[in-house]
């Protein structure tokens, strides 16, 4: 595993919980970091790249974003079995090069989009799929952070669409198996100076319009008083269906006589989405063992991530943008 931070616990003890799994090694940028986790979990802390890569089976990227598209060929150029997380590299140009690397071997790079994994979103697809909803009318998707994240994760996100949104776009090609045709995205980033100074939004909403002219809707704010509140909405024509919608949902209802969620709401990204996490890691040593096909690929990574540079040049230049004019 390549990197120690808040994600990487997380997944370790996944992979414990796997009994294809022997051993566990860690690296990380910062030393100090990496023992920290490896003592904690009881893992092996290795000190260099070269040193854990030539001892590994498999490779789990949890690193910084920049640091994403040097492991991942380090990885390949040993033949290994790679699961990385979003986004392959920090900028499209970056991961469409690395994509048509990764396409020309055979060796599995798996990006780490959990919601593909998250029971709900599953089910969802399933109905869509189906035709149990009948004709897709339209979906809605809304994600919403509790706090503001800090000014050193804002000066490296790569910005709100190739970080917060960049979950949705992906999940919204997941649960419509079509693609956006065109964008359009206004946002703003009143009363969050720390956003502004890196000219990036606080808050945004998008129209995009997939195949078929089916509408989506899309919002996205960096600040929800209540909670973590991740939310889709599908309408067809024999159903309507709701995913995130439930006991631990932070909003309440101003409806007479309707009681608030029972609680308590979601706080963190972490708690939400922890079966999701752990599926998809568990469906990482299947891929790795050869005994499951890739749920997330490369092009499914570069295909999020060009939705994500439509919508930042949508709101850059307050027009609707054609997917045909962002590269592929």
């Amino acid at each position: 595993m390549f990197g120690a931070g808040r994600i990487a616990p997380l997944h370790a003890r996944t992979l414990q919980t796997s009994a294809e799994v022997s051993a566990i090694s860690i690296t990380d940028a910062v030393p100090e970091r990496a023992e920290r986790v490896a003592e904690e979990l009881g893992l092996e802390h290795v000190a260099s790249t070269e040193a854990a890569l030539a001892a590994a089976d498999a490779v789990v990227i949890a690193a910084a974003t920049d640091a994403h598209a040097d492991l991942i060929r380090a990885a390949l150029a040993h033949g290994l079995p790679t699961f990385c997380e979003k986004p392959l590299a920090p900028t499209l140009q970056e991961s469409l090069a690395l994509a048509r690397e990764i396409h020309a071997i055979d060796i599995p790079v798996q990006v780490g989009f959990q919601r593909r994994f998250d029971p709900a979103y599953v089910e969802a697809r399933r109905l869509i799929e189906s035709g149990a909803l009948g004709d897709l009318y339209t979906i809605s998707m809304r994600s919403h952070d509790p706090e503001p994240a800090s000014e050193e994760f804002i000066a490296s996100s790569g910005g709100m669409f190739s970080d917060l949104s960049i979950h949705d776009l992906d999940a919204l090609r997941y649960l419509g198996a079509r693609e956006a045709t065109s964008v359009y995205c206004i946002g703003s980033a009143e009363g969050f100076p720390q956003y502004a100074k890196y000219d990036d939004y606080a808050t945004a909403v998008a129209l995009i319009s997939l195949e078929g002219g089916v509408p989506v809707t899309l919002t996205w704010t960096r600040h929800d008083p209540l909670g973590h509140d991740v939310r889709a909405e599908v309408f067809g024509s024999r159903d309507s269906i709701a995913v995130g919608l439930g006991p631990r949902t932070p909003i309440r209802s101003v409806e007479p006589g309707v009681p608030p969620p029972e609680g308590p709401a979601w706080t963190i990204f972490l708690d939400r989405w922890d079966e999701a996490y752990r599926d998809e890691l568990l469906a990482f040593v299947e891929v790795a063992a050869g005994r499951l096909e890739n749920p997330c690929t490369a092009k499914d990574g570069v295909e999020a991530l060009r939705l994500a540079e439509a919508l930042t040049l949508s709101a850059r230049e307050g027009r609707e943008v054609r997917m045909a004019e962002v590269p592929a």
